[in-house]
């Protein structure tokens, strides 16, 4: 089922997160409904769309059919298998995975100022969001359109049943799914079951579809076939979308249990039920109109739509939930301005709602389910996001495995080059089918990158301005022990982005309230390249002298940090306050177009009215409102 997902962090941690470390075995499990959902419904649509590719309209031949079959299997073998599962799982950053994570083990070795690596970082996530916007629109009408292989008579009930379960999905998130997540697992093990079960029952209605599994045939119709080649190898990468989802999600089950599912079930079941189709269509070419349904006995018929309905529900959560969780790593790392992020579980940390996101994901998905109306249309705008995608992994991996790994140069070109030269071919396929839907995927992409490249330069330029009228924190206590304000009880903690530099809240508060409290704390929240941080090193705390602290807090890139928490972990150190007598000092910026902006008007317009819609600092950080007192500024960019 297509669909790369980055970090996904909620789905099955409610089966996989117990009082006691779960054993391989519930691991494994659990990564069917999460990992696997995706590619596990591409059965659905693949064989048939690469044909129909193949085919240009025309009669289905067998060498198509033998041709395509040996490109699915090899397609799976070598990207999934070896690419994926043999080699990219091993470039882990404290035992997660995903795009954003390539990223941030780049930048631990290459700095966070080489523009190219947070580009590719850009890129990735991008192309994310306009995958995961098809994702559910194509997996449900795929799995609805089986009731019209049962009776043509439901086709004008296909849009309008699919547009009800999507709405009904987007809307039911926020109550979060770990009730039910725990089911993910053991019905998609079922549903891979039933297609390699459908599959085995027909490869004995013409036996020879075997010889599918030797590449040449492959190699024979891609040689044979010139562009129209090309074309189906853009339909064949439908059967691989998805893979992604085994190194974003390997921070919740782990390498070992992602690697034994696929090895152990999904890959069999998958190449059984490709095979199968193959045979069937040998047999009976008739059935090029829909061969995954048709592989069932009409007794059969509708319990399998109703299964593959659910199993497209069950992918498209996933995907949604990876949404949430990529929205949350990219606030974290400067990509996105800040957005409410809601707990919709008080014992699953993963399980997080971003209302915003949601939203704008209903939206979109409902407006290409009207737009395309069948997953035929869909899949020529399916591909070409997540082949990209792929593109920048290796791409990054090479970054990784050479400077982070310290391998020869010599030796990362060789083992990377052979998985970007096929990627890149996958890529070129797809590009043919921007004119029919491709251009889809790279509109989002492209509108979401000009959004992170805006947020980041302006947001650089906004801290080079405040800069320009900051006082060095120590000449401040400097003075201030010089001529003392007055004194009043409590702690004060003033958020800043500098620690070097005294605060604009402080600053303001001195000149307008003339006051000091008896302990001030100068706190820096950063966000590091690792994924979490432990309590151990969460926070950091030195005197400055004359009742001033400077204190530090970290957060991993798939946290979202919590100040009263880790202001908790400073009493170990020695710092001793009563958080009812704390008071929190926040600056909000009022933020104007200048004159003479570094930006164009237009890239100045956008980034004044992203910071707008920021959600508030006192929300994102966790801060008790009750304690908070915010202190405006304005600033021109």
């Amino acid at each position: 089922m297509p669909a790369i997902r980055e970090g996904r962090t909620a789905e099955l941690e409610a089966s996989s997160t117990v009082p006691h470390r779960p054993g391989l075995w519930s691991l494994t499990l659990g990564t069917l409904g999460v990992v696997y959902g995706d590619i596990g419904t591409s059965p659905l649509y693949a064989l048939k769309e690469s044909l129909s590719a193949a085919a240009g309209g025309g009669t289905v031949t067998r060498p198509m059919v033998f041709g395509i079959v040996s490109l699915i299997l090899w397609a799976l073998i070598v990207i999934v298998t070896v690419k994926y599962v043999l080699f990219i799982l091993r470039a882990d950053n404290n035992g997660e995975g995903g795009t954003l994570t390539l990223m941030a083990l780049a930048q631990k070795v290459m700095g966070h100022n080489v523009f190219v690596i947070t580009l590719l970082g850009m890129i990735g996530a991008a192309l994310f969001y306009g995958d995961a916007i098809i994702t559910p629109a194509i997996s449900v009408l795929s799995a609805v359109e089986g009731l019209t292989v049962a009776s043509s008579g439901f086709s004008r009930y296909v849009l309008p049943l699919s547009l009800a379960i999507l709405v009904g999905l987007f809307s039911i998130q926020s109550r979060g799914t770990a009730r039910v997540a725990a089911w993910f697992g053991p019905i998609t093990g079922i549903w891979f079951l039933l297609m390699a079960l459908g599959g085995a029952v027909h490869i004995v209605d013409d036996p020879s579809i075997m010889a599918a599994l030797s590449p040449t045939y492959g190699i024979a119709f891609l040689a044979t076939h010139g562009t129209v080649g090309l074309l189906a190898l853009g339909a064949v990468f439908l059967a691989v979308t998805g893979a992604e989802a085994l190194y974003a999600d390997m921070g919740h089950f782990g390498r070992k249990p992602i690697q034994t599912a696929w090895l152990g079930l999904v890959l069999p079941c998958l190449a059984i039920n490709y095979t199968g189709q193959g045979a069937l269509l040998l047999a009976h070419p008739d059935t090029i109109e829909n061969p995954f349904f048709l592989l069932y006995p009409d007794w059969a018929l509708l319990p399998m739509v109703v299964m593959a309905t659910v199993a497209t529900v069950i992918a498209s959560q996933a995907v949604i939930t990876g949404a949430f969780s990529m929205t949350q790593q990219a606030i974290q790392l400067g990509l996105l301005p800040r957005m409410e992020i809601r707990w919709t579980s008080e014992t699953e940390k993963g399980q997080i709602y971003v209302p915003r996101m949601n939203v704008l994901l209903l939206i979109a998905v409902v407006f290409l389910v009207i737009l395309f109306k069948s997953s035929s249309a869909l899949a020529h705008a399916y591909g070409l996001a997540v082949t990209g995608t792929m593109v920048v992994t290796a791409i990054m991996a090479f970054v990784v495995v050479w400077k982070y790994w310290k391998w020869p140069l010599w030796l990362a070109i060789a083992v990377i080059a052979p998985f970007l030269i096929v990627d890149m071919i996958f890529l070129v396929a797809n590009a043919l089918k921007i004119p029919q839907g491709g251009w889809m995927p790279l509109l989002v992409g492209a509108a979401l990158i000009t959004l992170m490249l805006t947020w980041r330069r302006g947001t650089r330029l906004l801290i080079e301005k405040t800069r320009k009228a900051d006082v060095p924190l120590l000449e401040l206590i400097a003075m201030l022990q010089k001529s003392q304000p007055y004194r009043v009880k409590g702690t004060a903690v003033f958020m800043t982005g500098d620690p070097t530099t005294a605060p604009s809240a402080l600053l303001h508060n001195l000149k307008h309230n003339k006051i000091l409290h008896e302990q001030n704390v100068i706190l820096t929240v950063r966000t590091e390249d690792a994924p979490r941080i432990s309590d151990g090193e969460r926070a950091r705390i030195e005197p400055l002298g004359d009742s001033f602290w400077r204190a530090t807090m970290s957060f991993g890139y798939m946290e979202t940090p919590n100040i009263p928490r880790g202001l908790a972990l400073l009493r170990k150190t020695g710092l001793k306050f009563d958080i009812m007598t704390t008071s929190f000092f926040v600056s909000r910026r009022s933020i104007r177009p200048a004159l003479h902006s570094d930006m164009p008007r237009w890239q100045d317009k956008l980034f004044i009215t992203l910071a707008k819609s920021a959600s508030d600092a006192t929300k994102f950080f966790q801060i008790p409102t009750d304690r908070v007192v915010e202190v405006g500024t304005q600033v021109t960019v």
